[in-house]
This record gives C-alpha cells, sequence and structure tokens, in this order.
C-alpha cells in the first residue's frame, strides 16, 4: 500500500484526506440521522395524551425541544397553539427549515468531495503523463523505468481518485434521500398535531388574543 502512495506522488495526500473526511462524514451521519433520534415513535400520540391531560406545562415543552428534531418542531407549535392555524404553521415551518439545515448538515462538503476526488486524480493522469512526455525528449523511448513512473504516477491517481469518488457520491445520494424523507415525515407529523389541535378548538377559537 506505501509504495502504491508514494509511486502516486504527492497529489495521493488530498486524495487520501479526502477519503478520511467522506468516511468520517457518512459515519457522523448515519449515526445522527437515524430514524429512532429524529422522529422517535409515538411522540405525537404522548404529546396529544399530555395535552388532553392538561398536563404540558413549559417545563414539558422545553423538554421536548432538547429530546429530537421533532420534538423541536412540535414544540415550536405548542408554544403557539393558542394563535391561530396559520400562526402555529409559521412557527413549525420556521424551526422546521432550522431542522432541515441541520440534518442536511456535511453533506455539501460530502457532494464537493464526490465530485473534486475524480478531479484530483485527473490532475495526477496530467502531471504524470508530462512527467513520460518530458522523460522522452529527454532520454528518449530507451529509458524504460522512467516511463513507467510517470505512466504509473498517472494510473494510480486516478485509479485513486475514482475509488474516492464513486463511495462518497452513493453515499451523498443515499443521506439526501433519506434527509429529504425524514423531513417529509415530519412535516407530515407536526400536522396532524396541528390538525388535531383545532379540529378540538371550538368556533372562534382559532383567532389570535
Amino acid at each position: 500500500m506505501w509504495e502504491l502512495i508514494r509511486a502516486g506522488g504527492w497529489l495521493m495526500l488530498p486524495i487520501i484526506g479526502c477519503s478520511v473526511l467522506a468516511l468520517a462524514i457518512v459515519v457522523e451521519r448515519l449515526r445522527a440521522l437515524r430514524r429512532y433520534r429524529v422522529l422517535p415513535r409515538h411522540l405525537v400520540a404522548e404529546v396529544w395524551s399530555r395535552l388532553k391531560a392538561d398536563t404540558l406545562d413549559q417545563e414539558a415543552i422545553r423538554g421536548l425541544r432538547q429530546h429530537s428534531p421533532l420534538g423541536r418542531v412540535l414544540a415550536a407549535g405548542l408554544v403557539n397553539r393558542h394563535l391561530s392555524r396559520e400562526a402555529m404553521m409559521e412557527a413549525i415551518e420556521d424551526t422546521g427549515r432550522h431542522e432541515a439545515h441541520n440534518l442536511e448538515r456535511y453533506l455539501n462538503t460530502l457532494g464537493t468531495i464526490a465530485a473534486v476526488s475524480p478531479l484530483l486524480g485527473l490532475l495526477g493522469t496530467v502531471i504524470g503523463m508530462i512527467d513520460v512526455f518530458g522523460t522522452i525528449s529527454a532520454e528518449g523511448v530507451g529509458n524504460a523505468p522512467a516511463l513507467a513512473g510517470g505512466i504509473s504516477q498517472a494510473l494510480i491517481t486516478t485509479a485513486s481518485g475514482l475509488v474516492v469518488a464513486i463511495p462518497a457520491l452513493m453515499a451523498y445520494r443515499y443521506l439526501r434521500g433519506r434527509v429529504d424523507e425524514l423531513i417529509v415525515e415530519m412535516e407530515q407529523q407536526a400536522l396532524r398535531l396541528v390538525e388535531a389541535l383545532h379540529s378540538q378548538r371550538p368556533a372562534g377559537g382559532g383567532q389570535h388574543r
């Protein structure tokens, strides 16, 4: 392995750095985007039960904010539950945009790695071929070891860039799809709570106080 890295030249260093960073992002995002951490099961039902039992005080809402992304979205609506439906939805949407941004953390970096890694490999190819042609112009085609060194650098950096880029791109697409799925479900659960609250409200209860 070390021989391959040395043969690839100095461009192997940023390619290896990209691979380490991509792996760290994928592991961190897979942990952060687990469904039970973002959308705990039965959370909306528990909140609704506490609302009906009139036990959802400020302390409970504060705990809900610390619970999960879905909890923070629900808390934003619950704080404004005495206001109109539109005011509740606006508060939920504002918090939802913030939580969506948090769920998408580091994904742009991962996408950038997927795009840059093959370009680094291509740059290594160009540098390797420049070395080959430089050797040919200086010594002719009779110095096979020197020619092989340039060709080896060109091929190794290209392959290394692709080895990093392909899994990074696959992980980026998967994580982006997972984030979109979680955001849609979060919106649906928050909307169910809003509809349940306003269906129980007496006529005229949706006005601002």
